[in-house]
Parts: structure tokens; sequence; C-alpha cells
């Protein structure tokens, strides 16, 4: 339930607040007075999407506040637990939300900034709002067979899930299929490519580095004497068989420091460092040596080194790839697609069977999905029916057909209301044969016989001009039902009937003041006097008319002895 709403700087209203109870509360005002802005600010803290525009002028920014009612168990105190929302002790909760002219609006429950998605989805559970686009939306078929599944009832939903889960399996396993049929030669073509490309590689056999070792060889190969020469030279310098070499110097040097050292401990550290540098050089002189052994020269080694590059590099230009290593990665990466190609009769034939059975399941989800909406439409005809005769609408007859059709994402029927407006008249579907204010009136009727259908927990219902189209008798029967309605649920009503609003239980005026160049909206609760004036203005536009007050007590007087 809804306990209070507070609004400032939205359109017209500069600052208002309303405190909201059980029962039926109507909200009146003349045309432009900001009922809308009422209307904006309960769409708001509902979770409604911001827009700037509705920002009052001269003002940074828009608030909605209000103090909405969590049951302590459900599915909203568990979204908002998980949001790290924590309620008050008496289960309430303060939703705020700002809009700002020109910066980021935000959505604050209990002092927490959360996303405005959460707080669609949270209100979404613990109130229903309904405008006059309703009205048109009923007309669809969309919308008539998501009346007729939420009147179903808790088993049917189920249903409704085992068709939704069959229907994603059965979507999944056709679209697979029709994937490898549709493309199954190109695909097959495709693979044979790469049979052919993988016995070329596997016929050369390249290993991971391989042409970048072949590129140094040749190197070597193609330059031998000089190497040779230089190897030789280096190796003869440092250790040869002259007189002077560097192992020779380094050695003269060492001994020289070893005589000194023994009179100066300090030049101890030089000669062990000459004596490393000549064991260093001696190792260079043996694998230089070792070296020049091993240096082979021989021509024809080159020459299957040329070949061999020049087969490597047609192969990556077969392939289409810059070096080795892509042509490495394109064979490990071709493989799995080969040997899916060795199964693919196999595979085939699976993809096939998979989607005759799971193609079975949704038949047969489809059948009780079917099942349960007929005995379904049944019910909600029957309920409506009754709801419609004390809407005085007493000869009219709703039905509800449910047509099989084939196999979609919400099921395999075409649900249709059509609507008889008396006896003896054709059925005709409601998008053709029923008046504004016959269709506000069904929607009501829909509305109370869900309500009735469903959990019994209280809930918070807004109805946005729900008598559009109506009045007199019609009217009256509107704001009992309304009424009715409201002994179970909070009811919030916007209108401009004086039948409904003097069924309220609490009375709220939206009237406008201007001093000629700036307009205000003033909101609050008007009792007594106040009431049947209003109501007055109502039935007449003139509050001082002495027949529209006595008429307006009438009303109020009914209105009671009805309840």
């Amino acid at each position: 339930m809804l306990h209070e709403l507070s609004i400032a700087d939205l359109g017209v209203i500069e600052t208002a607040r309303i405190t909201l109870g059980p029962g039926l509360t109507c909200v009146t005002g003349e045309t432009g007075a900001g009922k809308t802005m009422v209307l904006t600010g309960l769409g708001l803290i509902l979770g409604a999407r911001t827009v700037p525009a509705t920002v009052r002028a001269g003002a940074a920014e828009a608030l909605a506040e209000a103090v909405l009612d969590i049951p302590a168990t459900g599915e909203p105190a568990l979204r908002l637990e998980d949001a790290g929302v924590t309620l008050d002790d008496d289960g309430t909760v303060i939703v705020a939300r700002t809009v700002g002219a020109t910066t980021r609006s935000r959505t604050v429950i209990g002092g927490r900034t959360v996303p405005q998605a959460l707080l669609a989805d949270v209100a979404g559970e613990l109130v229903t709002v309904h405008g006059q686009s309703d009205q048109v939306r009923l007309r669809s078929a969309s919308r008539q067979r998501e009346t007729l599944d939420a009147y179903a009832g808790a088993a049917h939903a189920r249903t409704l899930e085992t068709y939704r889960e069959a229907w994603q399996r059965w979507t999944a396993a056709r679209d697979a299929l029709a994937a490898m049929e549709q493309g199954a030669e190109a695909e097959r073509a495709e693979v044979a490519r790469l049979r052919d490309d993988l016995a070329a590689i596997d016929a050369l056999a390249p290993e991971d580095g391989e042409d970048a070792s072949l590129e140094a060889e040749a190197r070597v190969l193609e330059n031998a004497e000089a190497v040779r020469t230089g190897a030789a030279s280096a190796h003869d310098l440092i250790g040869g068989d002259d007189e002077f070499t560097v192992i020779a110097a380094i050695e003269a040097a060492r001994r020289a420091l070893a005589d000194a050292a023994r009179h100066d401990d300090r030049l101890a550290q030089y000669e062990q460092r000459l004596a490393d540098f000549s064991y260093g050089a001696s190792d260079i002189v043996t694998e230089l040596a070792s070296y020049l052994e091993d240096l082979d020269a021989d021509p024809a080694r080159l020459d299957q080194i040329h070949q061999r590059r020049s087969d490597l590099a047609g192969l990556t230009r077969r392939i289409g790839v810059p070096d080795l290593a892509a042509v490495l990665a394109f064979a490990q990466a071709s493989r799995p697609r080969v040997a899916a190609d060795d199964d693919w009769d196999a595979t085939l034939g699976a993809r096939r069977e998979d989607e005759a059975r799971t193609r079975e399941e949704l038949d047969a989800a489809a059948a009780s999905l079917h099942t349960s909406r007929l005995d379904a439409a049944d019910r909600l005809a029957a309920a409506v029916g009754g709801e419609l005769d004390r809407l005085a609408m007493p000869d009219a007859t709703l039905a509800v057909a449910v047509e099989a059709t084939d196999p979609a994402a919400h099921g395999a029927d075409r649900v249709t209301f059509t609507l008889a407006s008396h006896p003896g008249a054709p059925h005709r579907p409601l998008g053709e044969g029923a008046s504004g204010g016959e269709l506000s009136r069904i929607m009501l009727a829909i509305e109370v016989s869900l309500a009735a259908e469903g959990d019994h927990e209280s809930r918070t219902f807004v109805f946005d001009e729900v008598d559009a189209g109506v009045g007199g008798k019609a009217a009256i029967a509107v704001g009992n039902r309304l009424a009715e309605l409201a002994r179970t649920h909070q009811v919030i009503v916007v209108t401009h009937l004086a039948q409904v609003a003097a069924f309220a239980d609490a009375h709220v005026v939206v009237a406008k003041t201007t001093d000629g160049s700036i307009t205000r909206a003033q909101v609050g609760p008007v009792d007594g006097d106040a009431r049947i004036e209003e109501i007055a203005r109502l039935l007449s536009g003139n509050e001082d008319s002495s027949a529209a007050r006595a008429h307006a007590l009438e009303l109020l007087e009914s209105s009671r002895v009805a309840r």
C-alpha cells in the first residue's frame, strides 16, 4: 500500500503532499489543473522513466517521494535485500525519484541509490496501473492473450513456463539442423579444401621455428669461407701456435702480478681476475677448434636448404598466411573441422532426431497449454459477464475464443475477446464492437476479475479515468464497483465524474491558481462542504449552483447507502 506521496517542482505543482490510506481515493480537478502531474509523480515512484521536460520551469530538478509497504516475504523483499535495501521495522520503505532538468536523474530506495529498473520490477509486483492507453492495448490480440494467462492462475503459469522451455529447446534444435542442412554443400566443399591443405602440410611436416633455423644455416653455408677464415684467425690470435697470443700475454701478466702480490696482498685480486680471463680464453679456443672441425661447406647441403625453404614458402602462399607459424596454427584450427566432417552423416542424423523429438515435446506442451487456456477462457468470460452486469451492462456478454495456430514463443493459440452488446447481436472483436465507455467498463470488469482470482493479497490499483466515456447510471455502477474493489485493495482513481468521486473514502482535489504570469497547482484533501462543492462543480461546472449542490448531497448519500 502507498501511505503518502510528496511532489516538488513537477510540472505546475510547486509542492504537494498527499496522504493515502486504504479504501478508495479519488483525485479530481479542472482540466489543466495538474491531475496529470499527480499521475506522473505516482508513475515516478513506481519506476516510470524520467522526462526532463516535466521539471517545473526555473527549477533544477523535480522530486517525487513516497512511503510504500513491502511484504516481508515475497519476491519484492528479496530483490530489495539483494540490492542492500533495509526495510523499516513497520515494513515500509521510502522511495525517492529526482528528475534533473539538465542533470542525470536518480532513484533512491531506503536511502540507497538503485537502478530505475529495480524500482519498476518491485513496484510492478505491488501496484497495478491502468490508464486510457490500456483501453487501446486491450484491443490487441497479445494483450488479450496476456490477460487470459494472468487470470488462469498458478497452475497455468507453470504450464506456460513448460511450453516456453519446450519452445526454446525446439527452436535451438531447429536452427542447428537448418544451419547444417542449408550450408551443407558449401561446408563440405570447404572441408574438402581443408583436407587437401592439411595433406600438403603433413607431406612437408614442417616444424615450429624451422624457417628461421634454415635461414640461419643458409647464411653460414653461403659465406662458409669468410666464416672459416674469421673463426680460424680468432683461434690463432687467442691461443694458437704463435709465440705472441692473447693467452700467452695474459699468463705473463698474471705471473708478474703473482710475484708482486707476495709483497702487497692488494694485488692478489688482480692476479685472480687475470687467471679467470686465461681460463675463459682457453675455453673459447677449445670451442672454436670444435666449431672449425664441424663446419660443413658441403654445396649439396646448401642446395637441400634452398629447396626446403622454397617448399615451405610455397606452402605459406598456398594457405595464404605470412609465415610458417601461421601455417601450423591453421593446421591446428582446421583438424577439428575435418574430424567433424568424418562424422557428418551421423551428426546430421542426430540433429534431425533431436529436432523431431523436441517438436513432439513442443506439440504436447502446446496441447496442454491449449486445454488450460480453454478452461480459463470459460471462467474468465463468466466472471467478466457477472461484473458487466454490475457495471450497468446487463445485456452484454463477453466471449473468450481460443483457436489453435502454429506454435510461437507464447504458445500455439490465438486468443480473441469478443463482445455482444445486447441479446441477438453478433459477437464482434473488442477492437470493432466496443465503444470507449464500454471498453472502460470491460477493462474494470477484467481487473476486478483478475483481483478476485489472484492470491488475495492486498494490492494497490491506480486507474487513470477508467470512467472515460461513461455517464449516468453506468457511472454510478463504476463508482460502486470501484468502492467494492477498495474493500480488499487500495484503489486510487483519477476521475472527472461526480458519480465516481461520491464513492471515495478520501477525496483529493487538484486546483490551479495563477497570478497572471505563473500558474501553480495546489493539491489537498477535501471533506465536508468543500467536498460537496467539488462534486457540485463536477456535475455542473459551477460549485455555487444550488441544484448541483443538492444533487451532490444526493450522490454522497446514495453512495453511503450503496456501501
